[in-house]
């Protein structure tokens, strides 16, 4: 655990006024982008493909306000570890009774098997595409790949954080170089982002879309545990200063997400809208970013879609393992876990059944785990006892719970709209 005391001294001496400038913001650096790691699985990809596709730029502005979203929810996550040295689901199994942690814990850790098979079927993909190895041996190739990953949160948190956050950083390359490629109109795209407005149900729904494929329920559990006992204040004003260091790394992670997913909502619209096609399945994404952009970025984009399939799938089955211990306080060894959360996508793999459809059954499963999620975890932030001198205001806290009640409506019409996007595939084949 050198990793850590590193960690912990370099903070207490920025705490101490020891460390000046830019500096100081380092050792702070590195929960938000893990949990920022959920916001651009191989789901986003789907959602935000198809919807430039077909509207163009007109849904852009849906994905601002997601991030937005995104940052109210994980500084309150993250917020709540600082405040309270425990993680959502610690607090959650105090607040609430025992059945109802039971049923928290098992709603989470089937989220968490939908989101893995997203993650993990989006990774094989990736790899089918670049290398065109069939579906089953990638795979198992896959599978590997997530335990070397996993391996290096044995050396230490900064290890990890800075493992995912070199991933995180391919990707904002692959889909940069995408995006230099496909020229965009920059015009188009500022209106797109800044004027919310919609072209009939379909778009509706395609915004549901995005916007529950964004904020995922395990990231919210995961950033409370990320923060909880990586850098302990002494007191409650170090507390404060701590989470205003950790609300920048939010920033700057939730900035790069949002830009990630934009930029893959941009490229469709500028490569394959402004021809009339409309693309649902990622191999064609592919298959139409080789023939109007080239090989390279082709490549680029699978490359991207593997590395945020495997990146995820990591951070996912930390994320089980926070809620088992949080919930029911039990624990299984993380690779146990992560070989038992393997077998869903792999038998849907070896069973032939399209990445495509598969990808968006799991969202189905999501979009229910997601409202689930959110009623509780409002009810626990309101609670200002959990979080002492960091309670929100008034204005702050309203603000929360309309985004909470927002979410299960918008859920509700996510639900709906992925069953007709189910239906139109499984008729398509």
């Amino acid at each position: 655990m050198v990793y850590k005391r590193v960690t912990k001294s370099s903070a207490e001496a920025v705490l101490d006024g020891d460390i000046k400038g830019w500096r100081r913001f380092l050792p702070f650096l590195g929960p938000a982008f893990i949990a920022a790691v959920a916001y651009i699985d191989p789901g986003n990809f789907a959602t935000n493909i198809t919807a430039g596709s077909q509207y163009g730029y007109l849904l852009l502005w849906v994905i601002a306000f997601s991030n937005l979203m995104a940052v109210l929810i994980q500084s309150l996550s993250a917020k709540l570890g600082i405040a309270t040295g425990k993680n959502l689901p610690e607090v959650a199994r105090e607040h609430f009774s025992k059945k109802t942690s039971i049923f928290l814990w098992i709603q989470a850790e089937l989220v968490i098997i939908a989101t893995d098979l997203a993650e993990f079927i989006g990774a094989a993909l990736g790899l089918y595409l670049l290398f065109n190895i069939p579906m089953l041996p990638a795979a198992l190739i896959t599978a590997v790949g997530s335990f070397a990953i996993l391996e290096l949160q044995r050396r230490g948190f900064r290890a990890f954080e800075a493992g995912i956050s070199g991933m995180v950083l391919i990707v904002v390359l692959a889909f940069a170089f995408q995006t230099f490629l496909a020229q965009p109109e920059w015009g188009d795209v500022a209106i797109g982002m800044f004027t919310p407005q919609f072209e009939g149900v379909d778009s509706l729904l395609l915004a549901t879309g995005i916007l529950g494929a964004t904020v995922m329920p395990h990231a919210i559990y995961l950033h409370s545990s990320l923060t909880q006992n990586r850098i302990v204040g002494r007191n409650e004003n170090e507390k404060k200063r701590i989470f205003r260091f950790e609300f920048i790394d939010i920033i700057i992670a939730m900035i790069i997400a949002g830009a990630i997913n934009m930029s893959m909502l941009i490229i469709a619209a500028a490569v394959f809208h402004t021809q009339g096609v409309v693309v649902e399945d990622l191999d064609v994404a592919y298959n139409g970013l080789k023939d109007a952009l080239g090989p390279m970025a082709a490549i680029s984009f699978g490359l991207g879609l593997l590395i945020a399939g495997l990146a995820s799938s990591s951070v996912g089955t930390l994320a089980g393992d926070v809620v088992m211990q949080g919930f029911i306080q039990r624990k299984i060894p993380l690779y146990l876990r992560r070989a038992i959360t393997m077998v869903p996508p792999l038998v849907i793999i070896a069973s032939g059944v399209n990445a495509t459809y598969a990808l968006v059954l799991s969202q189905v499963v999501l979009s229910f785990g997601i409202c689930i999620c959110s009623c509780p975890s409002c009810d626990v932030y309101k609670q200002t006892k959990h979080h002492g001198q960091f309670s929100q205001s008034p204005y702050y806290n309203v603000f929360r719970l309309v985004c909470c009640c927002y979410r299960c409506d918008i859920e509700y019409l996510l639900t709906v709209g992925n069953n007709i996007w189910i239906i139109k595939i499984r008729y398509s084949r």
